[in-house]
C-alpha cells in the first residue's frame, strides 16, 4: 500500500474538525469586531470551551471531530508558533536597553520558577506545574500549546493551563488599566508594565492600547521580548524530557522542528528587510492557525471536571498572575526605561 493511501483517511478524518474550528474562528472575529476589547484568540478559546460544554456535542467532540480538533491543536499551534518569530526583530528588543532587557527575563525567570514551585506544592497532576509556569511568564496559551508538545504526557495535562491563562489574561485587560491610572503611570511605563506581566500577545495589545499609541509601541517590545525566552525554555525542557526517557521511553529531539524554525523566522526578521505585506499576511495567518488551535484546545475542557479537580490550579494561577503583575509594576517604578 502507498503512503499516500495511508496518509488520506486521516486527512478526510480531519475535515469535519477543521470545519468547526474554522466556524467557530469566524464567530470570534465577529464577536472581536463587537467588542473590540477582546480579542480574537481569546474569543477562540473561549468558543471552544462553550462548545465543549454542550452535552449533546460531546460524542461528536469525541467522535468525527476529533482528529481534526487534535490536528489544530497540535500541528496547526506549532506552525502558528513559528510565524510567530516573524513579530519579533532583535534590534526592537536591543532597543529597549540592557537594563530593561534584563529586567523582563528576571521577571520571567521569576515567575516562572515561583509559579512551578506553587504548581508542585499544590500537587496539581502530571505536567500542569510546568505547563501553568510557561503560560503565566512566556506568552499564554501558545506557550502553553509549545511546551506540551514536547512533555511526557503530549498535551493531556494542557486543558487547565490554557482555561486559566485565558481568564487571567482577560481578567488583566480590565484590571490593570485601573491600577494604572490609580498609581499614575506615565504611558510609557503602563505600556513596559502590560508588556512584562499580560499574558497572551492580543490580550496585550488590548489592555495597552487603552493608554494610547506610545503605551501599545513599548507594550509590544517588551511582550515580544518574553516571547523570544520560548525558543530556549522549550528547549531546555526537551533536553530534559529526552535524558528522562533514557529508560527506552519515547523521547523529544534535542531542539524541536517548530522550535528551531521560530528561531530561525527571529532571525530572517533581524537579518532580512522583509516588505510589510509579506509581514502583514504572515501576522494573518498566524493569528488564524493559533485560533484553530486555540478553539481545538478549548474544546478538550470540561467545566465540571475542572471544578471537581480545579480548584488548586484556580489558586496557583492566582498567585502567579498576583506575582507577575506586582514584580513587573516595581520594576517599572524603580528601574529606568531604555
Amino acid at each position: 500500500m502507498s503512503p499516500s493511501a495511508v496518509s488520506s483517511p486521516s486527512r478526510a478524518q480531519s475535515v469535519p474538525g477543521l470545519v468547526v474550528a474554522g466556524a467557530a474562528y469566524g464567530v470570534a472575529w465577529v464577536l472581536h469586531l463587537l467588542l473590540p476589547a477582546v480579542p480574537v484568540l481569546t474569543w477562540c478559546v473561549l468558543l471552544g470551551i462553550v462548545v465543549a460544554q454542550v452535552r449533546p456535542l460531546r460524542p461528536r467532540l469525541d467522535g468525527s471531530w476529533k482528529p481534526g480538533l487534535t490536528l489544530a491543536a497540535r500541528r496547526l499551534l506549532r506552525i502558528g508558533v513559528v510565524l510567530l518569530g516573524l513579530q519579533l526583530s532583535l534590534v526592537d528588543v536591543a532597543g529597549l536597553g540592557w537594563v530593561t532587557i534584563v529586567a523582563v527575563v528576571a521577571i520571567l525567570g521569576l515567575t516562572f520558577g515561583v509559579t512551578y514551585v506553587l504548581g508542585r506544592w499544590a500537587r496539581l497532576p502530571g505536567d500542569q506545574p510546568l505547563l501553568l509556569a510557561a503560560g503565566f511568564s512566556i506568552c499564554g496559551a501558545s506557550a502553553v500549546g509549545a511546551m506540551s508538545a514536547v512533555t511526557r504526557d503530549r498535551g493531556k495535562d494542557a486543558a487547565t493551563p490554557v482555561a486559566l491563562v485565558t481568564l487571567f489574561g482577560t481578567l488583566a485587560i480590565a484590571v490593570l488599566p485601573v491600577i494604572g491610572g490609580w498609581v499614575g503611570l506615565t504611558e510609557l511605563e503602563f505600556g513596559a508594565w502590560v508588556g512584562a506581566s499580560v499574558h497572551d500577545v492580543g490580550q496585550v495589545v488590548a489592555t495597552a492600547q487603552t493608554a494610547g499609541a506610545a503605551a501599545l509601541a513599548v507594550a509590544v517590545i517588551v511582550k515580544l521580548t518574553r516571547v523570544l525566552m520560548l525558543a530556549p525554555i522549550v528547549a531546555i525542557t526537551s533536553s530534559v524530557v529526552r535524558r528522562q526517557g533514557a529508560d527506552g521511553g519515547a523521547r523529544p529531539p534535542v531542539v524541536p522542528l517548530f522550535v528551531a524554525g521560530f528561531a530561525a523566522l527571529v532571525l530572517v526578521r533581524t537579518l532580512v528587510p522583509l516588505p510589510e505585506a509579506l509581514l502583514a499576511t504572515a501576522g494573518t495567518v498566524q493569528s488564524v492557525l493559533l485560533g484553530l488551535a486555540l478553539v481545538g484546545l478549548g474544546s478538550s475542557i470540561r467545566l465540571e471536571a475542572l471544578v471537581r479537580t480545579g480548584g488548586r490550579a484556580v489558586l496557583v494561577g492566582l498567585a502567579s498572575w498576583i506575582v507577575i503583575a506586582s514584580v513587573s509594576l516595581g520594576a517599572v517604578l524603580v528601574l529606568p526605561l531604555g
